[in-house]
C-alpha cells in the first residue's frame, strides 16, 4: 500500500526541487571538475567500444544519489550509472553524472552535470551545470528558463526567432552503433545543404540548452535517454522553444527536437522527411 502523501503537493513545489537539484549540481560539477585531470586513468565502455564510462561518472552518480535521498528520503532516483529507486512522494530525480562523457575524457570543454525532477510523471524542474564554464542553466515548469554565469546577473533566456529554415543553425548528435552512425550521417548529408550549418557538439543537455540561449536555433537526436534530455528540454521548452517528437510520437520516442518557433513547424516537417 502506498504511504498517505499529505503534504507532497507542498514540499514537491518546483522552486523547491529546483533549489535542491542546484545545491547538489554545483557540488558534482565541482567533483567533475576535480576529476578532469585524471579522468583517462578508469575507463570502461558500455554499449560499445565509443559508449565510455568514467569513474568520475559513477562518483558523480553517487554524491547525487546520496545527497538528494539525504534531503529528501521517501523520492525516486533513475541515473544513468544504474541508479534506479522507486520512491514513494511522488517525485522522481532524473540524473545524467556526467552528460557529454567523450568530451570529458579528451577535455573538450561541453560536459555537464543534468539533474531534473519529475512530479508524478511530468518534469518540473531541472538544472544543467557547464562544469567548463561554470554557468547553470535552470528551469521551473511555468516558471521561465534562466542562465546564472559567473560574474553576471542571472537573465532570462529565449529562443531566437530566425526567419527562414536557410538560416537555422542547427545541432545534434549521433549514436554509438556502426550502423546507426552511418544513417544518421547520410541524413546530415541530406539536411545540411538546406541549414545555415550544423554543430555537433556532443552533449545533449548542453545542446537543448544551447537552443534556448539562442546559441543556436534548432537541434535533433534519435535515441536519447530520460537522463539525456529531462531537465535540457524542460529549460529549452520554457525559453520558448517548441520542443516535439517526430509527427505522431512522443518526445525521446524515437527523436528529441527543440526548434526556435520561428521554425519548428518547417524544421520538424524536413526531419521527418529525411527520417522516413
Amino acid at each position: 500500500m502506498t504511504p498517505f502523501r499529505a503534504d507532497a503537493a507542498r514540499v514537491a513545489e518546483p522552486a523547491e526541487l529546483l533549489d535542491l537539484a542546484v545545491v547538489v549540481a554545483r557540488e558534482a560539477a565541482a567533483l567533475v571538475s576535480r576529476g578532469r585531470d585524471t579522468a583517462a586513468e578508469h575507463v570502461d565502455t558500455k554499449s560499445s567500444p565509443v559508449d565510455v564510462v568514467t569513474a568520475v561518472d559513477s562518483a558523480s552518480e553517487e554524491l547525487i544519489v546520496a545527497r538528494l535521498l539525504a534531503a529528501r528520503p521517501d523520492d525516486g532516483v533513475l541515473g544513468e550509472e544504474g541508479a534506479d529507486r522507486e520512491g514513494t512522494s511522488g517525485v522522481r530525480w532524473i540524473v545524467d553524472p556526467i552528460d557529454g562523457t567523450v568530451n570529458f575524457l579528451y577535455g573538450v570543454p561541453a560536459y555537464a552535470v543534468s539533474i531534473a525532477a519529475e512530479v508524478d510523471g511530468e518534469v518540473r524542474a531541472g538544472v544543467v551545470a557547464d562544469v567548463a564554464t561554470g554557468e547553470l542553466f535552470t528551469a521551473t515548469a511555468g516558471g521561465g528558463a534562466w542562465l546564472a554565469a559567473p560574474g553576471r546577473p542571472a537573465r532570462r533566456l529565449a529562443a531566437n526567432r530566425p526567419p527562414s529554415l536557410e538560416q537555422t543553425l542547427v545541432a545534434t548528435g549521433f549514436g554509438y552503433g556502426v550502423e546507426q552512425r552511418r544513417a544518421q550521417g547520410a541524413v546530415v548529408a541530406e539536411l545540411l545543404p538546406r541549414v545555415r550549418d550544423i554543430r555537433r557538439l556532443g552533449s545533449a543537455a548542453l545542446d537543448l540548452c544551447r537552443v534556448a540561449s539562442g546559441q543556436v536555433d534548432a537541434y535533433y537526436e534519435l535515441h536519447l535517454n530520460p537522463w539525456d534530455r529531462a531537465a535540457g528540454a524542460l529549460v529549452a521548452a520554457e525559453a520558448g522553444a517548441v520542443v516535439t517528437g517526430l509527427p505522431g510520437t512522443p518526445v525521446g520516442e524515437p527523436m528529441v527536437i527543440a526548434a526556435a518557433p520561428s521554425v519548428a513547424a518547417a524544421f520538424l516537417a524536413l526531419v521527418a522527411e529525411l527520417h522516413r
